[in-house]
């Protein structure tokens, strides 16, 4: 009796094991979606994401875009396209989304975690420790802070103005994604120069 109750526990345990293992990540959905527009080479849809400045807004990188196409193939969510292209080894082979994968993208988009999550930005944390920082270091981290956000809100006005060159109104998506972006990018800068004027006041600047 033991030993089946033993056998039943470790089989339950496979199963949670294989479902995580089988659970789409980040990676798998971003793959899933750059395959629903066409078909391509592991290696060109890496340089394709990277175009498309991926890591700005999701985190994978080139050997999950590899990992990744391997599994959405055995899952059964990507699938050999049929091409002209050449093939130059197994990694060369062009891949589309199925039917299959793209029913696991839109229920995966339906997900209620997308909507609830709540980040945490190393400069928040630094702020609620800050009142520890040594005389001097409150202005001059801030002042780091106002320079990289103006270097991002460059960069990121460059880049909306590209998309709106290249997708116009095709993708309204990319536009609203970016200048979400830019909107909060302006806000901090915004908040950066209220934070500095309060600084200089009473309670803080005699609080050691």
């Amino acid at each position: 009796m033991a030993k089946n109750k033993s056998c039943e526990q470790k089989s339950v345990a496979n199963a949670k094991s294989n479902r995580r293992s089988r659970e789409l990540t980040t990676p798998d959905l971003v793959l899933l979606s750059l395959l629903c527009e066409r078909p391509w080479h592991a290696y060109d849809a890496n340089q394709e994401l990277e175009r498309r400045q991926v890591k700005d807004w999701a985190g994978v990188s080139r050997p999950q875009v590899y990992y990744t196409f391997e599994k959405l193939r055995q899952m059964g969510l990507l699938a050999a396209a049929s091409t002209d292209e050449p093939v130059a080894g197994p990694e060369r082979n062009v891949m589309e989304t199925t039917a299959k994968g793209r029913e696991a993208l839109a229920d995966a988009l339906e997900r209620e975690d997308w909507t609830i999550h709540r980040d945490r930005p190393p400069f928040v944390t630094w702020m609620a420790l800050s009142w520890r920082a040594r005389p001097g270091i409150f202005k001059k981290q801030v002042e780091r802070r106002r320079e990289f956000l103006r270097e991002e809100l460059a960069r990121e006005q460059r880049t909306l103005k590209a998309v709106k060159e290249e997708v116009g109104d095709t993708y309204p998506e990319v536009t609203w994604m970016v200048t979400l972006v830019v909107e909060q990018f302006k806000l901090e800068l915004k908040w950066l120069k209220k934070i500095e004027r309060e600084a200089g006041r009473s309670p803080y600047a005699g609080r050691k």
